[in-house]
């Protein structure tokens, strides 16, 4: 079919992700250093795969086994959730294109609290979250999913991250791929595609 497909990664692509921008060591009161150093190894990557529900996450996520007040974590996040800027124009500029664009992201049952707070299912769907599939990026069958789900071409597809090695596998598969920096940087890619005058 013919199409033109935005696949863009959320955190700190589309939505600035509080987890690492907004202090969220002064939440635990922990340096960085400290709550990095107590988190249990691979139970992030779990939840993210949807492997933990958030219950299991909030129980295992510190390695000695100390809990977290997960419905105060999420109520800290909530409002510290927002669009990078330019973001939510040139979505809203792409969709008036024609352009379909779907969220490919890494990322937990979280996503439901972006929606809440920023409503992004106005510009993209959420159709490929990490949660959702069980395939995080950059493993392959992260884009190839998508691509069988959406009935496109690669190469019909700019895929866009904040991370390097996820547009690299991006393009490992035939898509166009765009390393986010800004908006601004996005947009000139479209723009080069053809995608947007």
């Amino acid at each position: 079919r013919d199409a033109r497909v935005l696949l863009a990664d959320i955190m700190d692509t589309v939505v600035v992700d509080p987890f690492f921008h907004a202090g969220i060591e002064d939440f635990f009161g922990l340096t960085a250093r400290e709550l990095y150093k107590a988190i249990r190894p691979g139970v992030w990557l779990q939840f993210e795969r949807g492997e933990l529900d958030e219950q299991a996450y909030y129980t295992q996520f510190f390695a000695d086994g100390r809990g977290v007040d997960g419905a105060a974590l999420v109520a800290w996040m909530r409002p510290r959730y927002r669009f990078v800027d330019g973001m939510e124009a040139l979505l809203a500029e792409a969709n008036g294109a024609g352009i379909e664009v779907h969220a490919l992201s890494n990322y937990p049952v979280w996503w439901r609290v972006i929606e809440d707070e920023l409503c992004l299912s106005r510009y993209l769907q959420w159709r490929f979250v990490s949660c959702m599939t069980g395939v995080r990026k950059p493993d392959p069958g992260a884009y190839t999913g998508p691509l069988e789900t959406l009935g496109v071409a690669a190469e019909q597809c700019l895929f866009t991250d904040d991370r390097a090695a996820n547009v690299a596998a991006a393009e490992a598969v035939g898509m166009h791929g765009h390393t986010f920096a800004d908006a601004d940087g996005l947009r000139i890619k479209m723009v080069q595609l053809g995608w947007l005058g």
